[in-house]
């Protein structure tokens, strides 16, 4: 565009000219323009805003604790978040980790008995142009029902819509000369196309916003809510968020958090796979921070995740707002009668029974047919629409509580497993899609975030196995790299597959390697130039008979 208006959007992937067409007005430019020529210096200022905290934590060697700042807040019990709208307050069992430029897997969830649907532009989804454009359409076609044979938006389980987190950028668009910030560009089209719509439908505009550090970035997004609803013409509060609580700072800050969005907030989440990544990024290096084998050693019963989610579900239900817990990654067998599907059932349910007698209001689930067996489980344990009654007074959390890291060693077999899963992640990606299965679960970038951060923490103290005498080293990962993709390499069916699976190895090895800890695996994927050039070859690629990215 031109004249005063300086924003500039790459041409539209092949295959989505008109979604393109769609999507970019004339008017959503200049909103867009408008949204982040507004904040963008603010996002800036909360990006560096973490790197001076982590250098502050860094140079005096302290931990973190509850702020002293704002005890005036978190001492005052008179106030409240405003009350959820009604669609958000029987949410017991939700969608996870849905991308929604998988037109085929969206139309299911959206006929699904789901109570919501977590729309997911962050975590289970990789960014490509294509994949952007493709999944913001879809649900701008779902909210204004231009899906056959679907639910009404009203009827629909509700939409909670997940923008990308402030450490992504959008590379295809330019605003004043800089690149977008990933999130606001999301945020921006989401709002412009569907905000009034859902609003007008009682059934939105709700979203998630993930990987917040601080309240400084919640009081951020309260601003960009503010000013959205504003310019649209909605009243103030008609947004909804949920902020998941995925990293071990903001969960010093949770009451300051809620009190900053209380206006705008439908709660707070559980993030245990991020949020343990987290404290690898924070204290990493420091040997008192070694984070054992996750698959044996790091689990909800385990003194810092469950101190962590039980002030999560205190401090949410003391301010009026519902608590959320994480997602269950499990794939449930298709065979009913079999033992592995007793197995897995049998699972799920003693980890979500953990959650429910925790005190949370609902929690997610990746397959589909986990949502009836999980919302009986809620019946049979629960009264009502939600547990916002359950206080929590019995809890008492102290910052040694959220800092315990669990005791416990490195398996050969978790160690292997974490290669596995790292190397898989960045290959899905490489492929543009952001989630992969494996071993019977799903996996996304959040646990490819915690092994990989394992592994490179691994390297940096060199634990000994528990399994022999040998010590975590470069030289032992880089063996078992070689015995990981021999059996990785035999799910290739082509030469592609297979020379982009070794490309995957390389990039992970060289990430566990580096001497200063990667902040993010998305970022790092999302500025390396092997992902970026290989956007122009998937773009072209032919789209698949569902309609959605080609897995190639």
């Amino acid at each position: 565009m031109s004249g005063s208006v300086n924003i500039e959007v790459s041409p539209p992937p092949s295959g989505l000219e008109a979604e393109y067409e769609t999507l970019f007005t004339t008017d959503s430019l200049l909103f867009l323009h408008e949204l982040i020529s507004t904040f963008d210096e603010e996002v800036n200022q909360c990006l560096w805003l973490r790197v001076a905290k982590k250098a502050n934590l860094e140079l005096s060697g302290h931990l973190p604790g509850f702020l002293e700042d704002t005890i005036h807040i978190r001492s005052d019990p008179t106030w409240r978040v405003l009350p959820v709208p009604p669609r958000l307050q029987r949410r017991h069992v939700d969608i996870g980790d849905l991308a929604p430029c998988n037109s085929q897997c969206f139309v299911k969830a959206l006929n699904s008995p789901a109570q919501g649907i977590q729309v997911d532009f962050d975590d289970g989804n990789c960014p490509t142009y294509y994949n952007q454009i493709k999944g913001i359409h879809n649900v701008v076609k779902a909210v204004h029902n231009q899906f056959p044979d679907v639910p009404h938006i009203s009827q629909a389980p509700v939409l909670m819509l997940r923008p990308r987190a402030w450490n992504m950028v959008e590379h295809n668009m330019m605003v004043e000369g800089k690149e977008a910030p990933g999130p606001l560009f999301d945020f921006g089209l989401l709002m412009f196309h569907c905000g009034k719509r859902l609003f007008e439908n009682e059934s939105g505009p709700f979203f998630y916003l993930s990987k917040i550090e601080s309240f400084m970035e919640a009081r951020l997004w309260n601003k960009i809510f503010v000013w959205t609803q504003q310019k649209l013409g909605l009243p103030i509060g008609s947004i909804k968020a949920t902020v998941l609580i995925e990293n071990i700072l903001a969960a010093f800050e949770m009451e300051e958090i809620l009190y900053e969005l209380r206006d705008h907030s439908a709660g707070l989440n559980c993030g245990v796979w991020d949020y343990s990544a987290s404290v690898v990024n924070k204290f990493g290096h420091r040997q008192a921070f070694l984070l054992p084998d996750r698959r044996k050693y790091v689990n909800i019963d385990t003194t810092f995740l469950r101190s962590y989610m039980d002030l999560l579900i205190q401090t949410c239900h003391r301010r009026g707002a519902l608590a959320t817990g994480g997602m269950s990654a499990f794939l449930l067998p298709q065979d009913p009668l079999s033992e592995s599907h007793r197995t897995v059932l049998a699972t799920v349910t003693r980890q979500k029974l953990i959650e429910i007698k925790a005190g949370v209001d609902g929690f997610m689930v990746y397959d589909l047919n986990l949502i009836e067996p999980m919302q009986t489980l809620f019946k049979l344990h629960t009264e009502g629409d939600n547990q916002l009654h359950q206080l929590r007074n019995d809890v008492t959390v102290t910052p040694e509580d959220l800092l315990s890291v669990p005791l416990g060693g490195i398996t050969l077999d978790g160690l292997k497993y974490n290669i596995a899963v790292g190397v898989l992640f960045i290959n899905a990606w490489l492929s543009g899609e952001g989630v992969f299965f494996y071993r019977g679960c799903v996996e996304d970038s959040a646990t490819a975030d915690i092994s990989r951060s394992q592994v490179w923490q691994w390297i940096r103290h060199h634990p000994q196995l528990e399994d022999d005498s040998r010590v975590v080293s470069r030289q032992l990962v880089t063996d078992l790299m070689k015995e990981v993709m021999v059996e990785l390499s035999s799910l290739c069916h082509s030469l592609r597959e297979t020379q982009r699976l070794l490309t995957a190895a390389d990039m992970f090895l060289e990430m566990v390697l580096k001497r200063d800890f990667p902040e993010f695996i998305t970022t790092y994927l999302n500025e390396d130039h092997t992902f970026l050039s290989s956007q122009s070859t998937r773009q072209a690629a032919a789209l698949d008979k569902h309609g959605h990215h080609s897995n190639l």
